[in-house]
């Protein structure tokens, strides 16, 4: 039996999350073809907005690939690594496995750096082995287990080494200050439907000098035609043809974003804080405890809490799907040992997680979560 399609959701997991109204609002727009100038400006409006977002420079090139965040990965490898060249990749956990796959598809030899789940990466590691590395892969903040991997250092030890660097700022860009000239940054990408809020479809890139300068020194084209950062650069800066654009994921994506940077980061970053302390302030009597131990290690936008003993996960969250809540278990090695709460964009705010708690309180036979959540959010920062 189908729901009916306009019932109310809470959406609670790492991605997607749920639409912000002015991103809901901009898909209502008419279409216009993507070679219209009209496109053009709004696509110029969007570059800009995506330099704010990413702290970048005035010259580097910004742009959305016509796919997810998967696609912002593959089409860093795709641009700036050949085949035979060395690539370090900071592998502790799912998505950065995802990137050592990519890497090596494309010819890479690939060097590892792990860290057991829930910890994050050891930037002393990442400096024993960067002799001869030509570039080093990294996801900021690891959805899989809930850490926050410390980009600034490996950006340092990086760039004193003359290689490139890549960044997955999936759950992080849009939701916090990202200072991508400032820590070094040469490639980095997102999702739309992650921090911003907006619909899936679209990958936010953001290309350094020294990545293009990379680019432009390749000995062999391109392996995947479809994001050529060249012929990005046709359509995004000479406007000519090279393929055609989700126009109306477009419209969605530049009023998300400007609705982001028009809320400010210090504001998003000091909300998800905020939605994040009193979601274990209330779930901390009933055993949940953090997974990543140390604190700075912890990703603030996507809580990861190890389960209570015995606590019937599938069970529970089956329960709470059936009343229209969505919340995410762990992935792989973590699968039944921890949920995954989303605090990326409209996720991280009271309502939402309100709800959670009042529907725990009745699944679980268990009264005050939804007190204790809301005492510890008083006082709403300002």
């Amino acid at each position: 039996m189908f729901e009916d399609p306009y019932t109310e959701h809470v959406l609670l997991t790492p991605g997607p999350t749920p639409i912000h109204p002015r991103a809901q609002q901009a898909l209502m727009r008419p279409m216009l073809g993507h070679m219209d100038p009209e496109i053009f400006a709004l696509n110029t409006e969007i570059q800009a907005d995506l330099r704010a977002m990413y702290g970048t420079t005035d010259t580097t090139f910004t742009a959305l690939l016509a796919g997810t965040g998967s696609l912002g990965m593959e089409a860093g490898f795709a641009n700036l690594v050949e085949s035979g060249d060395e690539v370090l990749v900071c592998a502790n956990g799912s998505f950065g496995r995802r990137m050592a796959d990519m890497a090596a598809r494309y010819g890479a030899n690939v060097r590892l750096v792990t860290a057991p789940l829930g910890e994050a990466i050891n930037p002393d590691d990442v400096a024993a082995q960067m002799n001869g590395v030509q570039m080093v892969a990294v996801v900021h903040g690891e959805t899989s287990t809930g850490v926050l991997n410390p980009v600034p250092q490996i950006a340092q030890i990086a760039r004193q080494h003359g290689a490139l660097l890549t960044v997955d700022a999936v759950t992080t860009a849009g939701m916090e200050p990202f200072h991508m000239a400032e820590w070094g940054v040469d490639y980095a990408y997102t999702g739309a439907q992650k921090c911003l809020s907006a619909p899936p479809g679209l990958a936010p890139v953001a290309i350094s000098d020294r990545a293009m300068a990379r680019y432009h020194a390749r000995r062999t084209p391109t392996p995947l035609w479809y994001c050529d950062f060249e012929g990005l650069r046709d359509y995004w800066e000479r406007h000519t043809y090279h393929h055609t654009v989700p126009v109306n994921l477009h419209y969605a994506l530049h009023a998300a974003l400007r609705a982001a940077l028009d809320e400010g980061m210090l504001n998003r970053k000091a909300r998800v804080q905020h939605v994040g302390q009193a979601i274990q302030a209330a779930l901390a009597p009933l055993g949940f405890t953090p997974y990543v131990q140390r604190p700075e290690d912890r990703l603030p936008t996507v809580l990861a809490l190890r389960l209570p003993e015995g606590f019937d996960d599938a069970g529970v969250r089956r329960a709470l799907r059936e009343r229209q809540i969505s919340v995410t278990g762990g992935l792989g090695a973590t699968a039944g040992l921890i949920w995954r709460l989303g605090l990326m964009g409209e996720t991280a705010r009271p309502a939402p997680y309100r709800a959670l708690m009042n529907a725990l309180e009745d699944l679980l036979g268990v009264q005050g979560l939804t007190e204790r959540f809301n005492d510890a959010l008083e006082p709403v920062p300002a």
